[in-house]
């Protein structure tokens, strides 16, 4: 019998072949696909003329997130005491922490923009803090969400630039003290500069979200995996669960750090619409 011959009956009497993949017969699966937990799922079907407005599983934990946000700074600053709770302090440290970060970056007329600023790092924060807990959904892992908040931030610089400085706003692109024969170039790469903001904003937060959960579930789908391999499984199951908690406790970081970068560069870029000469 050709030896090509003699391996293929020997290997397809060991698996089952599948489309685009190999399948051992005796496998079982272990750990859930990591890309599965930003899977967009109907909860609700709707559909208006011809339009799928479902109500998903994005759309609940978007409504979850302003309903808890909404829910803990009512109910922790309601009473107003003199001598705060623990809860009413949170709410206060993080309200001037907002208002630091703006005044800041954009000075006092910048203060007007605090609601703005204020409701996109809590919402960012908390939608973000959702996603840390089993079975969840993180918004913020979908480059809708967080282009949507960007081209808002953006939208709101150009139209308040315009309004306040009116053409005046396009000095924001010509720089003080740029030689004459440089200035094409300058301008070019400001504008260039300018436009890219919104993909900047939007994508840091979505990229850092997305890897970060991935990152997180591979190493906790080593945890079972290796388990069932016996003792010596178990034994080597202790690195990746290490792993696991300290990616987790990272995760929890970069959590506050994504919210926290994304109020900044809006409170920079809302200086910007102020104060449009460099």
């Amino acid at each position: 019998m050709p030896n090509d011959l003699r391996m293929s009956n020997i290997f397809s009497a060991k698996v089952i072949f599948r489309p685009c993949r190999l399948r051992f017969e005796d496998e079982t699966p272990v750990a859930d696909d990591p890309i599965s937990q930003f899977n967009i799922s109907k909860i609700l079907p709707l559909e208006v003329a011809g339009y799928d407005i479902s109500f998903t599983n994005s759309a609940l934990f978007m409504v979850a997130t302003v309903g808890v946000s909404a829910a803990f700074l009512i109910m922790t600053t309601s009473g107003r005491g003199l001598i705060p709770t623990r809860m009413q302090s949170i709410s206060e440290m993080i309200y001037e922490f907002v208002a630091s970060l703006l005044r800041e970056s954009a000075g006092s007329e910048g203060m007007k923009f605090f609601p703005l600023v204020f409701s996109l790092f809590v919402f960012i924060l908390v939608a973000n803090l959702f996603g840390m807990f089993p079975y969840f959904f993180t918004i913020t892992s979908h480059i809708i969400v967080t282009a949507a908040l960007a081209f808002l931030v953006i939208g709101l610089v150009i139209v308040y630039g315009f309004w306040k400085n009116g053409l005046g706003f396009l000095k924001l692109f010509v720089p003080s003290g740029v030689p004459g024969v440089l200035m094409p170039l300058i301008v070019a790469i400001e504008i260039m500069s300018f436009i890219s903001r919104p993909i900047s904003l939007s994508v840091r937060l979505f990229a850092n979200m997305l890897a970060g959960h991935i990152t997180l579930k591979v190493f906790a789908g080593f945890i079972p995996m290796l388990s069932k391999l016996g003792f010596v499984g178990v034994v080597g199951a202790i690195l990746p669960l290490g792993f696991t908690v300290a990616l987790t406790a990272l995760e929890f970081l970069v959590a506050f750090l994504q919210a926290y970068v994304f109020a900044i560069l809006t409170c920079m870029y809302l200086n910007d619409a102020i104060h449009p000469s460099h």
